[in-house]
């Protein structure tokens, strides 16, 4: 099973201007990647996916792409 990215870098707050961070945790078509994939805690998979919409309302992150 693999542990919690956020955990193990101690981090206490996911800023949504954190863009480098943020893309790690989204696929080629912008989605949300699931815990499962990524090893998340639910806590900080929460806290993720808030900062993510956040940073796409403000267009640091482009929203999803629609797939043919």
């Amino acid at each position: 099973m693999k542990q919690c990215y956020f955990c193990q870098h101690e981090v206490e707050r996911i800023d949504f201007k954190d863009i480098e961070i943020l893309q790690k945790f989204t696929d080629k078509t912008h989605k949300i990647k699931p815990r499962k994939k990524t090893g998340t805690c639910a806590g900080h998979q929460r806290k993720l996916s808030r900062a993510i919409k956040r940073a796409r309302q403000l267009a640091l992150l482009p929203y999803q792409e629609k797939v043919k």
